[in-house]
């Protein structure tokens, strides 16, 4: 019942959010389903890990296909490029079964997000995507970490 009330509050966040906040959301949700499909691989739970790169890959075409080439110019160009290495890599990763192509990708990816919260928001966004994303890991390895 509770997982309920919580998709569809996350589904209200979604529909109501900022256009620009929405491509920060975009970012945290890749990287939040990479890092899944990294601790599902850990634990041999390979039909979740596939869902959850999936859902990363989707994240990633999303923000793909969100992209404007003629008001983006060459920037979306690039992030074009960058967006289809990371689909390959974290497809390659996966068949090579190489978590640390998860890890590099999550680092990219969340040096986009912090470029993209500088320039949207200043960078109050960045730091509390990363206490959440600190409190998240202190719950899945059992330790204490401490976020200031």
């Amino acid at each position: 019942m509770n997982g309920n009330i919580f998709q569809n509050y996350q589904q209200t966040d979604i529909i109501t959010a900022d256009p620009r906040r929405l491509i920060i959301m975009c970012y945290e949700g890749a990287i939040q389903n990479l890092g899944l499909a990294k601790l599902h691989y850990l634990n041999k739970n390979y039909e979740a890990k596939g869902k959850a790169i999936q859902k990363a890959l989707e994240i990633i075409n999303a923000l793909r296909e969100a992209l404007d080439f003629k008001k983006g110019g060459e920037i979306a160009k690039n992030l074009d490029r960058i967006y289809d290495f990371f689909n390959r890599y974290i497809l390659m990763a996966d068949i090579k079964r190489d978590i640390k192509g998860f890890d590099q990708t999550m680092f990219l990816l969340g040096e986009l997000k912090s470029a993209w919260d500088r320039s949207l928001f200043g960078d109050l966004s960045s730091k509390r995507f990363l206490q959440a994303q600190y409190l998240n890991r202190s719950n899945l390895s059992g330790e204490e970490i401490s976020v200031e």
